[in-house]
């Protein structure tokens, strides 16, 4: 039997869980991109009884040579996948050995609070202005049209929005008006946001306060281009294509961080959009006042594990002195 014969049968089993609602439609589609990208084109044309622990070393290698631990250890895990339907139909005894991966878990790149003034500020003084790449060379690497190569307000808004609400860059894309509400209680305003579900969560995001003025500007200008209804996107509604509007967001914020020198951490990590997220987190970790994980966690819809591994091991004991020096009051 086939390699990619097995690994199409996989990937329709794997559909029929999403149809049933035990798979959300992104983690299948990351699935379907792991196996175009490497596993299909290393295996599709042997038989799934060749597959043996050295083929495995040998593309654990091949991986490792490109990509983190996690994302090695996710790559073998597709393969397992297609190797174990062939063990369950009796194309093989068994699966064979893998190698062994250790994942190890570094601290998400993020910025400290004077970069993010920094990279806001330039993306505010860039409004308008074009990319310093050629245009021919933005619409081949990066597919961008002609007339979308000057920097747009949205990246900007995107910077403070994403660092004030918690949300994936994914969110960006989908995120409408309907799914947005402003929120008194008292003399605290927030934003509610009911987003459609991302990684098997669907709870509500509520936002920090700056956040409610950054989406007052976004609509009061998208009012003036009859943009603001309720299912008008808040990201470049012009854009019905939603994945180019990301890509569009993602290119120009890249050119940001180029412009500030930003693109990588003082460790070396590389940033992304994705670093406005893991900024967000990280900030109310260092300066929210007796944060609670569980409920940090549940708003950013991750789990305490996620929290813990990936954004409170940046948290040292100096940066949160007074609450180690605290004392608990004498009861009387």
């Amino acid at each position: 039997m086939l390699f990619s014969t097995a690994a199409a049968q996989m990937f329709a089993n794997e559909q029929a869980r999403m149809d049933r609602g035990e798979l959300t439609r992104g983690s299948l589609q990351v699935l379907r991109n792991r196996l175009d990208a490497h596993v299909l084109p290393r295996f599709a044309k042997v038989t799934v009884q060749s597959v043996d622990y050295n083929s495995l070393l040998s593309f654990a290698q091949f991986l490792s040579q490109r990509y983190t631990t996690t994302t090695v250890s996710q790559y073998l895990i597709a393969v397992r996948k297609v190797l174990t339907l062939a063990a369950k139909q009796g194309h093989i005894k068994s699966v064979p050995e893998f190698p062994k991966i250790k994942v190890i878990n570094a601290p998400r790149a993020s910025f400290t609070p004077s970069e993010y003034w920094q990279i806001q500020r330039c993306a505010r003084r860039l409004i308008g202005q074009l990319h310093p790449d050629a245009a021919s060379y933005l619409r081949t690497e990066y597919k961008l049209r002609k007339q979308d190569t000057r920097m747009p307000a949205d990246v900007a808004w995107a910077i403070g929005f994403m660092v004030n609400a918690f949300i994936r860059p994914s969110d960006l894309r989908t995120l409408q008006h309907r799914h947005v509400e402003v929120v008194k209680q008292g003399t605290t305003q927030y934003l509610r946001l009911t987003l459609p579900e991302t990684k098997r969560h669907a709870a509500p995001i509520v936002t920090l306060q700056p956040a409610v003025r950054i989406y007052q500007q976004m609509v009061k200008q998208r009012k003036d281009s009859g943009q603001a209804k309720p299912t008008d996107y808040l990201f470049l509604p012009q854009h019905k294509d939603r994945q180019y509007a990301l890509s569009l967001l993602s290119v120009m914020f890249n050119w940001v961080l180029n412009e500030t020198g930003l693109k990588q951490s003082a460790h070396g990590s590389p940033r992304s959009f994705y670093s406005l997220r893991h900024s967000a987190i990280t900030f109310r970790l260092l300066y929210g006042s007796g944060i609670d994980v569980l409920t940090l966690a549940r708003n950013a819809r991750t789990s305490v594990d996620v929290i813990n591994k990936h954004y409170a091991s940046t948290v040292t004991a100096e940066q949160n002195i007074q609450m180690l020096h605290s004392r608990r009051p004498r009861s009387t």
